[in-house]
């Protein structure tokens, strides 16, 4: 009886803890946003790109593809961007795991700046690819998706000087070490 319990506990909390990091990705996706003036399809910066590499560095790669993926394809379905849901979520799962793999191998948990580091520029290149793959099939072309590139970049490299300090801090407080 005592099993039941605790394994009905641990998956309580896992589910709570999922729903409120795909909650903070969603809100601070929503919360500040800015379209870039590239091009017509040169994206988004906005919040969200930092909390999923938090949410992936703190809590590993499960809850942060879990948070990525719905948290911004949630976004994309309220906020005039349907057509995107389904490549966001993909390419943003993607992403939140690959951070989460790197950065919780070998037992670091999350504890490691420099794998942190890599963990989130490591991320990119993929995200990148889907988004191109993207769209390439919604523009039927190889060269219009070019354009949307350096905004892609610009929304990573933002997230990542947010992230990454705040993994810092948020690493000290005792619930996390």
């Amino acid at each position: 009886m005592n099993t039941v319990k605790s394994y009905s506990r641990s998956n309580t909390v896992d589910l709570i803890i999922s729903a409120m990091l795909i909650a903070l990705v969603f809100v601070s996706t929503v919360l500040l946003n800015i379209k870039l003036p590239i091009t017509a399809n040169g994206g988004l910066v906005h919040l969200g790109t930092g909390m999923l590499f938090i949410a992936s560095i703190l809590f590993g790669p499960k809850k942060g593809a879990i948070a990525g993926a719905v948290g911004m394809g949630l976004f994309d379905l309220i906020s005039g961007w349907t057509l995107w849901a389904p490549f966001t979520i993909v390419a943003r799962g993607l992403q939140g795991y690959i951070v989460g793999k790197i950065a919780w191998s070998n037992g670091r948990n999350g504890n490691s700046y420099a794998f942190n580091l890599v963990a989130t520029i490591c991320s990119v290149p993929f995200m990148l690819a889907v988004y191109y793959i993207c769209e390439r099939v919604i523009f039927g072309s190889w060269v219009i998706p070019l354009a949307s590139i350096p905004g892609n970049l610009i929304q990573n490299v933002v997230g990542m000087c947010v992230a990454l300090p705040v993994c810092v801090v948020l690493k000290k407080v005792p619930i996390f070490k």
